[in-house]
């Protein structure tokens, strides 16, 4: 079957709009998402991938304050349990090809929300000029029984 020409095919847009009706271009086909674990890591026994990248956005896992490679939250309280895990999500970011001044929203899990303060303290300090979207919301507990979990979503690519 012969391919419609190019004036055709405009004539026929043209046509639609006077009609009222919207021409939409094909939707590509969606890129399918790669599922990011690193080898070794503790969390490979569970259920979760590091990060999903899907085009050029990176889906961050929860990431606890946790020391790297070790179920031991990090020692000071929700501020050390805050640094950690904002350490631990640039290592992320990092190793998958962005950076924190490319973050673009974060979801910060507080078991306790009077120490929201204390924790936008620490917080404020990986995000010196560029300000992700953020929601902050209280928990009814968090693994290894910690103050804070944090997920975020990250640019990647050009």
């Amino acid at each position: 079957m012969k391919r419609p020409s190019p004036f055709l095919l405009i004539v026929l847009a043209a046509v639609a709009l006077i009609r009222g009706a919207t021409v939409v271009a094909e939707d590509p086909v969606p890129e399918a998402p790669t599922f990011l674990v690193v080898p070794g890591d503790f969390r490979g026994a569970l259920p979760i991938s590091d990060a999903v990248r899907v085009g050029d956005l990176l889906f961050l896992s929860g990431k606890l304050g946790n020391q790297p490679g070790t179920r031991n939250l990090a020692p000071g309280g929700i501020k050390g349990e805050t640094r950690q895990a904002l350490t631990n999500i640039q290592a992320t970011v990092e190793r998958w090809g962005s950076s924190m001044d490319r973050v673009v929203t974060c979801t910060v899990f507080l078991a306790d929300m009077s120490e929201w303060a204390e924790m936008n303290e620490v917080y404020v300090t990986f995000f010196p000029e560029r300000k992700p979207a953020r929601c902050a919301v209280g928990v009814n507990g968090l693994a290894l029984d910690a103050r804070v979990e944090i997920e975020c979503i990250a640019a990647v690519g050009t």
